[in-house]
């Protein structure tokens, strides 16, 4: 990480906000959390060191309310790379991980008090998917995938065990072929998000196109084997930006939809659909390796095929509707229009 360095060496009173940071994220290091997670506070931390740095705030004790609310504005303002802008729920993210930050450097006696625990922060998004694939939508894009080569099977049989297991796309790169067990029908995912291990079901389906996938990987290890479960032409495991591009290409190249999205479509749509055909949230919170149960209920907001189906049973207005027999919608329909009022 570019922000290390040896921030002990220098007295606490005279160290900056830029060797603070490097000393948390030396500390956190220790925490059990996965690289990524280390990587993304930094992402998130040194735009403000950054900022700070540009108007002449070197210091811990020199931020202030008043400057965090400043900096709050400009988040709000700022535009990134691709010209948008930061949505509520990065700019409460990058100010969570502000506050831990801060909160750690009053627990080690570098601040008075934390300012950061006095601001607002934005409201907690609880968003939607974006698209989700309905299951003709699905099976369209996986039946657009050419089979005919060894990686065309390969990215088929990528494709079904998104559906299948609904695993994360990071998942997926790391999965080694000692991890799926033909005979019980699962994956064991090791080290997913949060660093915790899981058992999810894989379907007769997408095991199937495995096998297919693995009695032509031997092709691709020629020059070598990573001993992942999908690999590269030189018998590498993949990277996670291929994984993506292989979805991608999938479902608006190949089969033409156009929905955003590539590896985390497959995620959204197998939860739906299966709620859709009446599974439980807590099973599916236990597939997708969800902590609460308040992530996988986001799902029965998207669900809203069996909703209708429901409202359709059990609706008195609709119920009525379906009990007419045609004889009394003639009868209705004949009715004389009813006088209009004057």
């Amino acid at each position: 990480m570019e922000t290390h360095g040896q921030p002990d060496a220098i007295p606490a009173r005279f160290a900056t906000l830029r060797q603070h940071l490097a000393a948390w994220l030396e500390a956190v290091q220790g925490q059990g959390l996965s690289e990524r997670t280390q990587e993304s506070y930094e992402e998130r931390l040194l735009p403000f060191v950054n900022w700070c740095e540009a108007r002449g705030v070197m210091t811990a004790p020199q931020v202030s309310l008043p400057l965090l609310e400043s900096y709050q504005r400009w988040l709000r303002s700022h535009r990134k790379a691709d010209g948008q802008p930061y949505t509520p729920g990065s700019q409460r993210d990058r100010l969570s991980v502000l506050r831990q930050w801060f909160r750690w450097l009053l627990q080690r006696h570098h601040i008075l008090y934390n300012p950061v625990d006095s601001l607002v922060l934005p409201k907690e998004e609880k968003r939607l998917p974006a698209q989700v694939m309905n299951e003709e939508e699905t099976h369209t894009v996986l039946a657009a995938t050419d089979i005919n080569t060894p990686t065309g099977l390969r990215n088929r049989a990528i494709l079904e065990v998104l559906w299948s297991t609904g695993i994360r796309r990071m998942e997926v790169a790391n999965l080694l072929l000692s991890e799926v067990d033909f005979g019980r029908g699962v994956v064991l995912v090791r080290q997913g998000k949060g660093r915790k291990d899981r058992v999810v079901p894989i379907g007769e389906q997408a095991l199937h196109w495995l096998s297919r996938w693995l009695s032509v990987r031997p092709e691709l290890t020629r020059r070598g084997d990573s001993g992942h479960l999908f690999i590269t032409r030189k018998g590498r495991g993949l990277a996670k930006g291929t994984l993506t591009w292989i979805a991608a290409d999938s479902i608006r190249k190949q089969a033409q939809l156009t929905k955003p999205g590539a590896c985390h479509l497959f995620r959204h749509s197998m939860a739906t659909q299966m709620l859709e055909n009446g599974a439980d949230t807590r099973h599916i919170q236990a597939i997708l390796g969800h902590e609460k149960l308040e992530t996988t209920q986001i799902y029965t907001r998207v669900a809203i095929g069996h909703l209708k189906q429901v409202h359709e049973q059990t609706h008195p207005a609709e119920r009525q509707s379906k009990q007419a027999t045609p004889d009394d919608k003639q009868a209705e329909s004949d009715k004389p229009d009813s006088p209009k009022p004057v």
